[in-house]
């Protein structure tokens, strides 16, 4: 595990709820916490001011929530995407609220959340607002591909952390058939027993080698969304790979990401393991 949390923050009410999150995780996670701002209009002296203040106001609230934690700050300029994206490199994750001002705008919906998302380095933690509300439950979402076992893997150090139940997703849904398609019944129940005993066969082994943690699982034949969506109901965090097989394929960039992201209104962690190239 890389040594510190980044968050990202612009002065928006989403930002200080990413500062609140990342604090608690860094806290629970005995890590450092780094706190940055994006200026990128640096130049004008009132635009610097408002940086500097932004900034110095989410170290003060990091530092009122935190023990014991690292908390350092700073202020940088240049591009929004690409600064936040190089940040992630050396960081165990990058948090940041779904919407803010200035070069955070639209974070969730338009380009620089999804490009910040679809490229950093480990896992970029989505906030939307504080929850009134603790579970005790983390959700992820698992189809057995690279990007689901990096979910997984940082769904069950979250777990681990939080002292929570770890709820394991794992979603398919039937092609659309012709109305002569019934005559295949039986087949299509078998298919549907498969897929069910190979993804519960999938958890197995994260079970046994985390034989500390409550780990459930749930198969559905539904939309991957839909599926995650109604687990998140009961969940304090939602984990998804940046990209999979089946349903979850494309999860940052397709329907799976928005639908989650755009729904879902626990924090959302979407995990792109280290080292892969492919956007």
């Amino acid at each position: 595990m890389v040594g510190h949390i980044v968050v990202g923050v612009d002065g928006s009410a989403p930002a200080t709820a990413a500062v609140e999150w990342a604090a608690a995780d860094a806290q629970r996670r005995e890590v450092a916490l780094r706190i940055v701002h994006v200026c990128q209009q640096w130049p004008h002296s009132d635009d610097t001011e408002y940086c500097t203040k932004a900034l110095e106001a989410a170290a003060a609230r990091a530092r009122e929530l935190t023990r014991a934690v690292d908390v350092t700050s700073e202020l940088l300029s240049g591009d929004v995407v690409n600064a936040l994206i190089a940040e992630s490199e050396s960081a165990d994750s990058l948090v940041l609220g779904s919407r803010g001002l200035g070069g955070f705008a639209g974070l969730v919906l338009g380009s620089v959340g999804m490009a910040v998302t679809g490229h950093a380095t480990g896992p970029v933690v989505i906030v939307r607002a504080p929850s009134p509300l603790r579970h005790d439950r983390v959700v992820v979402g698992y189809d057995g591909s690279r990007h689901s076992e990096a979910a997984m893997a940082y769904a069950v150090q979250q777990a681990r952390a939080r002292g929570a139940q770890l709820h394991v997703v794992s979603a398919w849904q039937i092609p659309a058939l012709s109305p002569y398609a019934v005559a295949y019944g039986s087949l299509i129940e078998e298919l549907m027993r498969q897929e069910t005993h190979a993804a519960r066969e999938r958890v197995t082994p994260w079970r046994e080698s985390n034989s500390d943690l409550v780990i459930t699982d749930e198969q559905v034949c539904t939309h991957p969304v839909k599926a995650l969506i109604d687990a998140a109901r009961t969940a304090d965090l939602v984990v998804v790979g940046s990209r999979g097989l089946g349903g979850f394929t494309s999860a940052v960039l397709g329907s799976v990401s928005h639908g989650v992201l755009h729904h879902v209104t626990c924090p959302v962690a979407v995990v792109r393991p280290r080292g892969t190239e492919e956007s």
